[in-house]
């Protein structure tokens, strides 16, 4: 019960997060000159090949419930279809405060195929499997200890690949560039 009522308040502060990130990058994308603010087109459902899906970046964010309290920090990265702004793969990585340990969170789009769950796999290293533990109208969602291998893995790789499989049982798999994971981890432990 505890272990739920956690993972419904990692997703409600996610999806809280996940909307100013929206407010954020509409920002900026109208300070960008035109060119820039028109994405390529990209087909409206995810493909085996993860071209269209975008990426911008490790970004740590950190509140508090009040301004007496600690600040909780926790960074993230989504893949959004460039066409649509659908999310594809939102991940986000906190510091459990109890255990100091980090936790991913990862939202997902409906229509997976729910028994296989999702997998993780840094470059081309070791693969870790994820259940999907619920889904709703955005999405649905696997949450993970990130074990000492994993997070040196991450710290020191290239790409995160972010595999599942949709309803046709078609495995499509998202790579997120590592590229600036070390800086933006070392801001939230």
């Amino acid at each position: 019960m505890l272990m739920q009522s956690r993972l419904a308040a990692l997703a409600a502060a996610l999806l809280l997060s996940t909307g100013a990130a929206y407010a954020q990058q509409g920002a900026k994308k109208n300070a960008a000159p035109p060119a820039a603010a028109q994405p390529a087109p990209a087909p409206t459902q995810p493909q085996g090949d993860a071209a269209q899906a975008q990426q911008a970046g490790w970004v740590v964010r950190c509140t508090s419930v009040s301004r007496d309290a600690p600040l909780e920090c926790a960074m993230e990265q989504n893949a959004v279809l460039t066409k649509t702004g659908q999310t594809i793969v939102l991940i986000n990585i906190r510091i459990a405060p109890d255990t100091r340990t980090p936790i991913a969170l990862l939202q997902l789009p409906l229509g997976l195929n729910l028994p296989v769950g999702a997998k993780l796999q840094v470059d081309e290293g070791k693969t870790v499997d994820l259940q999907i533990q619920t889904c709703e109208n955005r999405g649905c969602y696997a949450s993970t200890p990130i074990a000492a291998d994993l997070l040196a893995a991450l710290r020191s790789g290239k790409q995160l690949k972010v595999s599942f499989q949709n309803m046709g049982k078609e495995t499509i798999a998202i790579p997120m560039p590592l590229g600036d994971f070390a800086a933006a981890y070392d801001k939230i432990k």
